[in-house]
């Protein structure tokens, strides 16, 4: 078992010193923001800390844990919200695909036991799929109204040949996911060769054998991969929808507007 304690966190802080100086250096500009984003992060983690501390005790209800997944569903939904102002409605669609994927992805997980149905395993597992599926879902919303601003006359020229909204928007739909979906594909195929993920790393420094470590870390990757997919067509659909009229009429977009 491998332990930092407050002395090697406290030490820790040089490489923050490090990224300090380049940003003077090559006068960036950020040293502030490094600064201000290091405080931040270590009072949130110790606030966190705490907090798992009392949810991931043996003796708490596994209620807890589930209210937990919920308020981490909940507030990715408004930071994608705030991610993407231009999106219509994104709140309650990017609601809708988190939880489509926690009861998808979690329900794979913990109903065929890969993993034990307890706290230590739900909250982190949960955590990883809300977090990495945040930022792809984000990519694919704003790609929709981008690529569907972008090609607003091809959109209108395939309504007028009798399309429905659906089929005349599948075309830049499906180039918003793939663009979504690239870089955790990509992700996938490069564990282990270029990097190893932060999961496999903490177990490993955790003394956990490292055969043992990789079946663990292979597992949380598809489980992410899955999570991606699900959140990231379920939001692209979603937003496709939303701009177009019930009678098929494109919708005016902030983007076009600005």
């Amino acid at each position: 078992m491998t332990e930092v304690g407050f002395g090697g966190l406290a030490a820790s802080l040089v490489l923050v010193a490090v990224a300090v100086g380049v940003s003077l250096w090559q006068q960036l500009g950020v040293e502030r923001a490094v600064a201000w984003a290091t405080m931040r992060a270590i009072a949130q983690l110790l606030g966190i800390g705490l907090i798992l501390g009392f949810i991931l005790d043996p003796d708490t209800s596994l209620a807890w844990s589930w209210g937990w997944v919920a308020v981490m569903v909940v507030f990715a939904a408004v930071t994608m919200r705030r991610r993407a102002p231009e999106v219509p409605a994104l709140f309650f669609l990017a609601l809708a695909a988190m939880a489509a994927a926690a009861v998808v992805t979690l329900g794979v997980i913990f109903g065929l036991g890969i993993f034990p149905l307890e706290a230590r395993a739900l909250v982190p597992l949960a955590g990883m799929m809300v977090g990495n599926s945040m930022n792809a879902t984000v990519v694919a919303a704003r790609r929709v109204v981008g690529e569907l601003a972008d090609h607003r006359l091809e959109v209108e020229a395939r309504l007028a040949l009798g399309m429905d909204s659906r089929l005349a928007a599948r075309p830049y739909v499906r180039s918003a996911l793939r663009t979504a979906l690239t870089p955790q594909v990509e992700t996938t195929k490069a564990v282990g060769l270029v990097f190893l993920p932060g999961a496999m790393t903490g177990l490993i420094l955790a003394g956990v054998d490292p055969l043992e470590a990789v079946i663990i870390q292979a597992a949380i990757m598809f489980l992410i991969l899955g999570s991606v997919a699900i959140t990231a067509s379920v939001v692209a659909t979603g937003v496709s929808a939303r701009l177009f009229t019930p009678d098929h009429r494109p919708v005016r977009l902030l983007r076009e507007v600005s």
